[in-house]
């Protein structure tokens, strides 16, 4: 007997659905023998991992400021790989939205009022465009791979971002460490308390209002609208989208500054909230974490939505997990690969099945 993948006849919709609960529940077996493994107990610190996160008002705070940035990203990524638009550099296109968004405080620190804020945001996004508008002119004129050209560009701008705090952008009266002034006031997101004191009280900032609604405004253009539908034809069958007329270069120019633009305007969100200035670590992989988000919502931007509270629940539980189980805080990466793997192991279900197929008779046998 041995095991094969047989492809189905057409995709099965019920596997379409399973397949990230299949992951998800493939990832805390296996999360389970790590922790198994390393001599703890696997229930308790599977507990500490993924529930804790979720037991108090101020984690729920937190998990809400660390989805907001996966869930914009996620839902421009989901568009872009919905239309086979590979764009893998967001982590850059983060760092460019941050750094070209945080030169209005930096030079301008006296410049308080509500346009601050709005140039801020508008230049956030404007510097993500720009850094994705490279691979996506390489790739239209060159044909440039566009995974490796937006990969690469990750590591310039990050290169770029430590030197500009080190050097012309650090905070003179910083004791000579790699940061930018702090920023003030209107230089940084205005929060909102959405639950009384007596049951939370639980705060978020406008980023997190932004990530809802470029969630619920994505998801109405790829259902709703023609581009939507142009979108899911070059990305279903790329032949019959040329066919319709449907021009391959502007859809990557499209895809690339639309999922650059929400990475950018991610980066400035979180500069101006969780940071509150420029300095090298601004993002944990937010931009590399949100592949997954793209992928665990089913290339869907709502489904990009709730992946992101998914994926902020292995932050912020390996950030617990540090403290109380004493492991690496590399645990959360870890985590996220694994999942990544079971998504896409899972994903191949949709249109393969798994079949036993018998031993093959021996030729002697066959001619008795």
């Amino acid at each position: 007997m041995r095991l094969v993948l047989e492809k189905r006849a057409g995709a099965s919709g019920r596997m379409a659905i399973l397949s990230p609960l299949i992951a998800i529940a493939l990832t805390l077996i296996t999360g389970g023998i790590i922790f198994a493994l390393r001599g703890l107990n696997p229930f308790s610190a599977l507990y500490v991992f993924f529930a804790e996160p979720l037991t108090t008002s101020w984690s729920v705070e937190q998990l809400i400021v660390k989805a907001t940035p996966l869930a914009m990203i996620g839902a421009g990524l989901a568009v872009s790989y919905m239309a086979n638009v590979w764009n893998i550099g967001a982590e850059g296109q983060l760092t460019a939205g941050a750094i070209l968004g945080s030169a209005v405080p930096v030079f301008f620190p006296e410049f308080q009022s509500p346009l601050t804020l709005v140039l801020m945001l508008a230049l956030g996004i404007a510097g993500g465009m720009a850094w994705a508008s490279i691979p996506a002119f390489l790739k239209n004129r060159f044909g440039a791979n566009e995974i490796l050209t937006s990969l690469m560009l990750v590591y310039l701008i990050q290169l770029m971002l430590d030197w500009l705090v080190r050097g012309p952008w650090r905070d003179p009266k910083g004791y000579n460490f790699p940061k930018t002034i702090a920023f003030t006031d209107w230089q940084l997101l205005p929060q909102f308390q959405v639950l009384p004191p007596s049951i939370g009280p639980i705060y978020i900032n406008l980023g997190a209002i932004f990530a809802v609604a470029a969630a619920v405004a994505l998801a109405f253009m790829m259902g709703r609208t023609l581009k939507g539908y142009e979108l899911r034809v070059q990305g279903i069958a790329p032949r019959a989208g040329r066919f319709s007329g449907f021009p391959r270069e502007k859809t990557v120019w499209f895809c690339f500054l639309l999922s650059g633009g929400l990475a950018g305007l991610a980066g400035i969100c979180e500069v101006m909230s969780t940071v509150g200035q420029l300095q090298p670590g601004i993002s944990p992989g937010y931009g590399f974490t949100a592949i997954i988000v793209a992928f665990l919502g089913r290339l869907n931007p709502i489904g990009a939505l709730v992946a992101a509270f998914a994926l902020a629940i292995s932050y912020l539980g390996g950030e617990s997990a540090q403290v109380a189980l004493g492991i690496s805080d590399k645990t959360a990466r870890v985590f996220q690969g694994i999942l990544l793997f079971y998504i896409l192991a899972c994903d191949s279900l949709i249109l393969h099945r798994l079949k036993f197929i018998g031993r093959r008779p021996r030729l002697a046998e066959a001619e008795a």
